[in-house]
């Protein structure tokens, strides 16, 4: 769902590339199937201990250093991610080097589902061996697992290159790469550039422009109106305006209340997305031709998503030997492949192991700082859709 930018420095999950229903970014009725062991009994193993022992690690120090991880982890031989699609941020190049690195089976559930599917899986599938290792969720969804308990503490390696304001102070979870929210238009279908959110209310975008998803349920959409708020004199303390424009974008007959990606681009459903940056270039302009992104110039917003360990893992070394792949150099230069910012990209450039390449690639960003909302702020802002979005479509 994250951060931004001065949390970035220089910034589902929502129901990711696939068009999976408005409410799919969280969708509460989930299914799992997808790339789950079809196993749903109890996990049994003669490394029960190993295993116990493991899943209250709180650092590599555990397990006497990486070597010591790395023969835990291969003893579990697996590990269950969720909601990561492999064109999203890298993820399909990130997923198989570490497999091809450790050995290690990745089996990665509901690839478009969102971050509330993945708290829905830990609560549903607890105790299962499919149950979900790791997560990679939205800033507000974090909050809202570890408040209830569902999330492990552990320190990566590279701790103390994440800035205090981008990590939960006892270790639950921490940001892990991040964007602008953007505009992207198919020029083929999309006559005149869309600059900004006071633009798309132009009649020349009838049903044309929507988001990734349903805002009470999925971070991209949830910061598009957060966007769309700072674009239309709402502030980080008043999330309001961003319903009042959609609202007004629906009844002039711009608004597509459908879950927009890479399929409702090329159909033509929606040639006009608000989404992150990073996701616009990586699964939409790499499959629709000429495709534009722009940040617009009347609200600037950006976020990080997070990294987290679930409490019950099924396969908890293997768990923290992804997170610890993830805050390598090489995990990191992995996401900036993928044109998404890592959040250790400010170490990484000032210690010269930055991809200089990949850190060129990435989507210009707006001149001038940028402010976050603090954990209150962002809290109150999601109570607030979640009471009223329903407005905006009826």
């Amino acid at each position: 769902m994250r951060a931004q930018w001065p949390r970035i420095s220089e910034g589902e999950h929502v129901p990711r590339s696939k068009a999976v229903a408005a409410a799919a970014i969280a969708v509460s009725g989930v299914m799992f199937a997808a790339g789950c062991s079809s196993s749903s009994t109890t996990k049994t193993s003669s490394s029960s201990t190993d295993t116990k022992a493991a899943a209250t690690a709180t650092s590599l120090a555990a397990f006497g250093g990486m070597n010591g991880l790395v023969a835990a982890a291969k003893k579990e031989g697996q590990l269950n991610v969720i909601t990561l699609p492999a064109n999203w941020a890298n993820y399909g190049t990130i997923m198989k080097d570490f497999t091809a690195k450790y050995g290690i089976k990745i089996n990665d559930a509901n690839p478009d589902g969102s971050s509330q599917d993945e708290i829905n899986a830990m609560q549903q599938l607890k105790g299962q061996s499919r149950a979900p290792d790791v997560l990679d969720m939205g800033t507000a969804f974090a909050i809202k697992a570890d408040q209830e308990g569902l999330l492990a503490p552990y320190q990566v390696a590279s701790w103390s290159d994440i800035p205090a304001g981008q990590k939960a102070s006892d270790a639950t979870w921490y940001d892990d790469y991040g964007g602008y929210v953007a505009i992207g238009y198919d020029p083929a279908k999309v006559k005149a550039a869309p600059t900004s959110f006071k633009d798309l209310l132009k009649p020349i975008y009838k049903n044309q422009v929507a988001i990734n998803g349903n805002p009470t349920q999925a971070g991209a959409a949830f910061a598009a109106v957060y966007a769309a708020a700072l674009a239309n004199g709402g502030s980080l303390s008043n999330i309001k305006p961003g319903i009042q424009y959609f609202q007004k974008l629906h009844q002039a007959g711009n608004f597509v209340p459908v879950t927009a990606g890479p399929t409702t681009v090329q159909s033509g459903q929606t040639p006009i997305v608000i989404w992150w940056d990073y996701l616009l270039a990586s699964e939409v302009q790499s499959v629709v031709p000429g495709f534009k992104i722009v940040i617009p110039t009347d609200g600037h917003y950006a976020a990080y998503y997070d990294q987290a360990i679930s409490r019950t893992a099924p396969d908890p070394a293997s768990a923290r030997l992804w997170e610890e792949y993830l805050y390598s150099v090489t995990g990191q230069n992995l996401w900036l492949a993928g044109k998404a910012r890592p959040v250790e990209l400010p170490t990484m450039i000032s210690n010269g192991t930055v991809n200089k390449t990949a850190n060129a690639a990435l989507p210009a960003a707006p001149a001038g700082g940028l402010s976050f909302p603090s954990q209150t702020q962002q809290s109150a802002a999601e109570s607030v859709v979640a009471q009223q979005w329903s407005s905006v479509t009826g």
